[in-house]
């Protein structure tokens, strides 16, 4: 099985029946994902993001479609699937009242594992995860930070090859999230795991994931690595100043012919979104000179995840998720939100 895909989906589904009215909140959803990929699931709320990894990790029935995960049918082998996977979703799972190492070892012998075994692996993530300093505090003594790091290591404490992360980072200060990022990078550098993730912080998509998939309205719209996405739908943002809007009026024609992509006039500035920006501005620069038409300013922002996604959609992912709640998951106010063990 080390050569198979570590997630095979085809087709797969979910409409769910809200007051008498069908909404399909995951539609013919397909792909694959290889073993050892850390892939990042972005969307605006409601697009179907949650939805797609309860389904996957079996937490609910998809309505239509197949999918293999870790080799077993989701339909037919939930046992299976939850077996060989860890799952931290949004909402701490740990019993409040329970000491961090005991639920570590609870959490063992949910999955069967022997009372020796179960020392053995939690000692071993308390050591990768530097818990040891509140090991034995009660799980509601924890800071946000510290919660997320041992919902991490409940949902490790099996060892699945494949860990599902939905929005992992959510409410954690900076730190806690550069802390969090940096456990999550160990697990792929230490135990080849793969993840499999959603984030609303598209910079940490950008800066970690190797492969970057968009879902918008239950659909996959974009699915390859960030900086091919940013390349091809978005472009670097070149915008240049000049003197008077005369200048810039005059110079509109000559960068749209050099950038062969539409511009924006505005006032005394230029504006337009081209791939390799930074071989193109100086070149514009240059041109705009032997025209006799002078460049106050010249600046090339790179494009972002954002950009990607207002390119596809015209919206921004964060506009597309702000007070969105006609398109929120429905399954959201009726399925659990359970960490690790998946009972």
């Amino acid at each position: 099985m080390a050569n198979e895909p570590i997630i095979e989906t085809e087709g797969l589904s979910k409409v769910f029946t809200v007051k008498k009215s069908s909404v399909e909140a995951v539609t013919d959803l397909s792909f694959t994902a290889e073993r050892g990929e850390l892939v990042a699931f972005l969307g605006p709320n409601g697009a179907g993001k949650s939805t797609s990894l309860r389904m996957l990790t079996t937490l609910i029935p998809p309505t239509a479609g197949t999918a293999r995960v870790v080799g077993h049918d989701i339909r037919s082998d939930a046992a299976g699937v939850r077996a060989r996977i860890g799952y931290v979703g949004q909402l701490t799972s740990g019993s409040f009242s329970q000491r961090v190492r005991d639920e570590l070892l609870s959490q063992g012998a949910f999955y069967g594992m022997s009372r020796r075994d179960s020392i053995r692996r939690a000692d071993e993530l308390i050591g990768s995860l530097d818990l040891g300093s509140f090991a034995t505090r009660t799980v509601q003594q924890l800071s946000g930070g510290q919660k997320r790091r041992l919902d991490i290591a409940l949902g490790l404490m099996h060892a699945p090859p494949l860990i599902f992360f939905d929005e992992p980072s959510t409410g954690l200060d900076p730190q806690s999230r550069a802390n969090l990022w940096e456990h999550i990078l160990d697990l792929r550098t230490q135990h080849g795991t793969t993840v499999f993730l959603t984030t609303h912080y598209l910079e940490e998509a950008d800066r970690y994931a190797e492969r970057v998939m968009v879902m918008d309205k239950g659909r996959i719209i974009a699915d390859d690595d960030a900086a091919s996405l940013k390349a091809t739908l978005a472009g670097d943002v070149l915008t240049f100043g000049f003197a008077t809007e005369a200048d810039g009026a005059a110079a509109r024609p000559v960068i749209a012919r050099l950038a062969a992509t539409e511009v924006t006039l505005d006032e005394d500035a230029v504006s337009l979104a081209a791939p390799d920006g930074d071989r193109l501005l100086p070149r514009i620069v240059r041109e705009l000179d032997a025209a006799g038409i002078l460049v106050r300013r010249a600046t090339g922002v790179p494009p972002t995840l954002d950009d990607v996604f207002l390119a596809l959609t015209g919206r921004t992912l964060r506009e597309a998720g702000e007070g969105d709640s006609s398109a929120s998951d429905p399954s959201d106010a009726t399925e659990s939100d359970k960490t690790g063990a998946l009972s």
